[in-house]
């Protein structure tokens, strides 16, 4: 027989073996399925943004059940989304077959140095360019078909994950409630309780940001294409469509859509430009300083210095969803600290 501290080391180290190889092996899991792991992550955000509206459906009707109501509102989440397809399907079309139409006269504007994107093709030295790089846009040009292939690959992947997000998040929705009850049921009635609470605070953090961030981008969008129809800017639907989609990404997102209109409008002419960047610094005032803290004041209460960090880490963690769902996981991080911290105090006081 082994002597007693023989075997407890034998047994701490064949632990420690075991925790190293779980660890690998949930590590593998989680590279191997990375993709299936965001569907799911976002499906969530999803489905705790939209089941308050289930549940509000369920206290006004009171004979609705629930999954007529979790179908009534992802029926309304899609006619919504079809309506504002459809509205900027239209422009973009339209828009899209002018610019087919005036391909020849552009390009004979660009060879000829003549109208503003002829003039700007001269500022910028883009026929010299095209003249000394003739075999590298030639070769660029042949390509296009073999780079189209992982494009529609691409398209399709990302055709795949809308529609398996939209059911994951509609059967989350479905069943929240007995998802949350034999979940709350593994703990102890107080504790429960707890995780309750704090599970509530962090789904009004993810409801509050997801509803106000989009509506927010819908007032830029809609007054970025306003603007332009006035100052008579060419493809007016795509930019402001363009604008809105950007403005979804926090503190940069904004920045970038503004520089795009911006540089079509000096297109159109410098007035159309100059009046682009009034527009676009004194928006994004209103957006800082009055939007934000009014739709945001009750939902996400973050410093400054905590949303850029967070968006940094996020963004160079998961790219663009990163920085998208930086903000409400900070804000979730920060609800779940204070109640941690003020379980502590409680305890030690």
């Amino acid at each position: 027989m082994f002597p007693a501290d023989t075997r407890a080391t034998a047994r701490r180290t064949l632990t420690v073996i075991g925790l190293v190889l779980v660890t690998a092996l949930l590590l593998l899991l989680v590279m191997r399925t990375g993709r299936v792991l965001v569907w799911i992550a976002v499906a969530a955000f999803f489905a705790v943004a939209l089941n308050p509206a289930v549940d509000w459906l369920r206290r006004r009707l009171a004979w609705c059940p629930r999954w007529l109501a979790t179908l009534a509102v992802f029926l309304a989440l899609l006619l919504l989304v079809a309506g504002l397809v459809a509205a900027l399907v239209v422009p973009l079309v339209r828009e899209g077959g002018q610019l087919y139409d005036q391909f020849p006269h552009v390009t004979r504007d660009i060879q000829a140095g003549r109208g503003p994107v002829g003039r700007l093709a001269e500022r910028l030295h883009v026929l010299d360019y095209v003249e000394h790089h003739n075999d590298q846009v030639r070769r660029y040009a042949s390509d296009l078909g073999t780079r189209a292939l992982p494009l529609l690959s691409g398209a399709a992947t990302t055709v795949a994950g809308i529609v398996t997000i939209f059911v994951l998040a509609y059967l989350m929705v479905l069943q929240s409630p007995r998802i949350l009850d034999g979940f709350l049921g593994l703990f102890e009635p107080r504790l429960a309780e707890r995780i309750r609470r704090v599970g509530s605070a962090c789904a009004r953090t993810i409801t509050g940001y997801l509803t106000g961030n989009l509506l927010i981008s819908l007032i830029c969008g809609l007054l970025t294409y306003a603007v332009l129809l006035i100052l008579g800017v060419p493809y007016a639907g795509l930019i402001a469509l363009f604008v809105a989609i950007a403005d979804l990404v926090p503190l940069v997102g904004a920045t970038l859509g503004a520089v795009a209109a911006i540089l079509v409008g000096f297109t159109r002419s410098a007035t159309a430009g100059i009046v682009l960047i009034i527009f676009f610094v004194a928006y994004q005032q209103v957006e800082n300083h009055l939007l934000q803290p009014l739709i945001f004041a009750r939902t996400v209460k973050l410093n400054p210095l905590t949303v850029l960090v967070a968006i940094l880490v996020a963004a160079d963690l998961a790219g663009i969803l990163g920085a998208l769902l930086a903000i409400p996981v900070a804000g979730m991080i920060q609800i779940i600290a204070r109640d941690l911290w003020a379980g502590r105090r409680a305890r030690s006081g």
